[in-house]
């Protein structure tokens, strides 16, 4: 049972969706309310736990980067690159605007 400390409200769980502009039912909310508050929960105990002489991991295996080559292949003239483009101007692909319709 999550404590006060961690406990989140229907009202921060409406506000997030709103953020995200996420439609959620009453339900949806109460019940993430409660799924959001075990998560909290959970990770408070970690943070209990992590002591300064357990190292942090983020990956159980470590990793490393496989690199190849930069070579220049076969590449596409720009008149050949906009050749199925819809609509084209000045050597760029037009494309309509996006940006600022719904802000």
């Amino acid at each position: 049972m999550p404590d006060e400390t961690s406990a989140i409200t229907t009202d921060q769980v409406q506000h997030l969706a709103n953020l995200a502009r996420i439609a959620l039912t009453p339900d949806e909310i109460a019940h993430l309310a409660v799924e959001l508050g075990s998560i909290v929960d959970s990770v408070r105990k970690v943070t209990e736990v992590a002591t300064p002489d357990v190292p942090a991991t983020s990956h159980p295996i470590p990793l490393q980067n496989v690199f190849r080559q930069d070579v220049v292949g076969e590449v596409l003239t720009p008149e050949q690159a906009l050749a199925g483009a819809p609509d084209s101007f000045d050597g760029r692909f037009r494309v309509s605007a996006i940006l600022g319709e719904e802000q």
